[in-house]
């Protein structure tokens, strides 16, 4: 085994990829100072717009989304989508217990605003992409996994997000007896935003690299395209943040309570969600590298396309929006912490079966590779 691959994974991370929580939690704080100390500054960052999303916050998520979803091998999709024991668990956490956890759990603790309840809603259909590659990473996953299950995730979204926002804030609470969301949110209001901050990107990633593969080859495009635009994904997340914390800065600053209401919810969702999709994991038979990929693509939340759709449909200065803004604030430190739960989880899994030459010879040996 080369020197590299024993190397701890924080240490073949980029500086920028290795401190992202040090620039998240400094983008946060910008954003906050500049909404305080410059009057006027969300009118005017709001006067322009993109199917209701404030101009700067669409050129950001689309920024940021795009280099992730170039980065995904999609030849590769059908390697981990023949594989039951990861594929289906996945599903099952991310399209079903996901949403209706965090639907759960905001009818739970916040039965008294609706608003706050209606973004937490929003953000439990919003599944994971972007910054879960990074936590997967640091803590042993297997990345391309991840990646599958990214980008599998991006193309689910973009067919079913509008029908199961409608279905989770008109239908569903009808059905219990519950109070609707206070807007009339149509499934093409929601599905309107996640085409356009998450399909043109996947289109763009999936050309990018199918063009760049068949122009240059692959390994040109690992090697030298890849470096280049990769920087651009945290550029965009942090513009995106301080752009919305601005926005935001007033209520996030002003309400600190309704900021500790809105976090509750987000820490159990996260706590249930992590240890549940690993315990699944486990169960399954999935190797610690794939039951960990398993636990954070369930766990993390795409919080950026969260907020673009509440944004679009309830306005920049909502609660709703709010709502959205607060998940990073709750996910990069939670989410870090579990890298460590994860590496420390790898004593209850079996060791990897370590394959010789003579074994790897042999048909048997073979089909383990």
């Amino acid at each position: 085994m080369s020197a590299a691959a024993t190397e701890p994974v924080a240490r073949r991370l980029s500086f920028l990829d290795r401190f992202l929580a040090v620039w998240i939690l400094i983008a946060m704080a910008a954003g906050l100072g500049l909404g305080r100390l410059v009057p006027g500054l969300g009118g005017v960052l709001a006067e322009a717009t993109v199917t209701g999303v404030p101009l700067p916050i669409a050129l950001g998520l689309l920024v940021m989304m795009y280099p992730v979803l170039a980065k995904v091998r999609y030849d590769r999709m059908r390697t981990v989508t023949g594989d039951r024991r990861l594929l289906v668990p996945s599903l099952v956490l991310n399209w079903i217990a996901g949403p209706a956890l965090m639907f759960a759990l905001a009818w739970l603790l916040l039965p008294d605003l609706p608003e706050y309840r209606t973004g937490l809603i929003i953000v439990g259909l919003a599944r994971c992409i972007a910054m879960v590659i990074i936590w997967n990473d640091l803590a042993h996953g297997d990345r391309e996994a991840a990646a599958v299950l990214v980008a599998l995730n991006s193309v689910f979204q973009v067919l079913a997000f509008g029908l199961l926002g409608w279905f989770y804030l008109s239908v569903l609470p009808g059905w219990l007896g519950l109070e609707r969301a206070a807007l009339d949110v149509g499934a093409w209001q929601i599905a309107r935003s996640a085409l356009l901050f998450l399909g043109i990107p996947l289109l763009a990633g999936f050309l990018t690299r199918r063009l760049g593969e068949k122009v240059r080859g692959r390994a040109w495009y690992e090697t030298r395209l890849l470096p280049r635009i990769g920087p651009f994904a945290l550029h965009g997340l942090l513009f995106t943040v301080v752009v919305l914390f601005a926005l935001q800065g007033e209520a996030i600053t002003s309400k600190p309570f309704d900021v500790m209401r809105i976090a509750l919810p987000l820490l159990v969702y996260f706590a249930v969600m992590w240890t549940g999709s690993m315990a699944v994991g486990r169960a399954a038979g999935l190797t610690h590298p794939k039951a960990t990929t398993l636990a954070f693509t369930a766990a993390g939340n795409n919080f950026e396309l969260a907020i673009a759709v509440a944004v679009a449909t309830f306005g920049a200065a909502s609660g709703q929006a709010l709502a959205g803004v607060v998940g990073p604030l709750i996910e990069v430190p939670v989410l870090i912490g579990l890298v460590h739960v994860a590496l420390a989880a790898r004593r209850f899994f079996p060791a990897p079966v370590t394959v010789t030459a003579a074994t790897a010879a042999t048909p048997e040996g073979s089909a383990h590779v």
